[in-house]
């Protein structure tokens, strides 16, 4: 890395990045150098990160299933910090129905945060990238998308929506050096999942059962993933999905 690399920070954007696995991902950027822009919709949690973070974190209070508002948004942190490097599209919203109960409405909820609001802030963020001919934007999944779940029809759809649209992303982007990969965490220890998981013993027996390595990843791991796909370590990289479970997905 040159003096002048060193001098000038990467730029990057983190959605959701004010708790769970953002807040994660955030605090690996900024431990690593790249300045990072969290967007959130809960100022107060915003506010509490930042100042977690340090000088090389701010935030913005934005609801991103406010379609209208990106492509402003976007404009907004290019024009303030003169370009962006790296997208990670962490935010989401999570459901658990009965299959018959959902309604459409909840369905397309789910899909709004989860999969449009994701292509429209990836479309504006990749008019800022193309000129530049670099960019790395990194997707989160889920092992929703790699076998069936009960009661989490929407999230589902949404997330396997997302591995499809990382591959397209990828032939769509990667010509013109916008590599695009995902990463599909699974049963991590947040406060959510921990709560979930130890208010039911035979849930919580069924994930570490079936999980090779026979314990919950931490945020961290999945922040470290996210770290790889963002940096020049990845360069020839693009179009995957890479499940960060302890081997959940291939258990039996």
């Amino acid at each position: 890395m040159n003096d002048n690399t060193q001098t000038q920070p990467k730029i990057a954007i983190v959605t959701g990045g004010a708790s769970g696995l953002g807040y994660a991902i955030a605090q690996k950027f900024v431990s690593s150098n790249i300045r990072t822009i969290i967007i959130g919709r809960n100022e107060q949690k915003l506010k509490e990160a930042q100042s977690a973070f340090g000088e090389l974190c701010s935030y913005i209070s934005f609801d991103l299933s406010n379609l209208a508002g990106i492509p402003a948004l976007v404009e907004h942190i290019a024009r303030d910090y003169g370009k962006i490097d790296i997208l990670v599209n962490n935010a989401g919203i999570n459901q658990k129905k009965s299959f018959t109960e959902v309604t459409d409405e909840d369905f397309q909820n789910i899909i709004l945060t989860n999969v449009t609001a994701v292509f429209a802030l990836s479309r504006e963020v990749v008019k800022v990238m193309l000129p530049q001919e670099d960019g790395a934007i990194i997707n989160i999944s889920s092992m929703a998308s790699q076998y069936g779940i009960p009661k989490v029809i929407s999230y589902t759809a949404s997330k396997s929506a997302i591995e499809g649209m990382t591959r397209a992303m990828a032939v769509d982007l990667s010509p013109q050096g916008i590599r695009v990969n995902c990463v599909a965490p699974g049963f991590i220890a947040t406060d959510m999942s921990a709560k979930a998981l130890n208010n039911d013993p035979e849930r919580k027996n069924k994930v570490l059962s079936r999980t090779p390595m026979g314990k919950l990843g931490t945020p961290a791991d999945v922040a470290e993933a996210v770290y790889f796909y963002a940096t020049d370590a990845a360069k020839y990289v693009t179009g995957t999905v890479l499940p960060v479970d302890g081997g959940n997905s291939i258990g039996f």
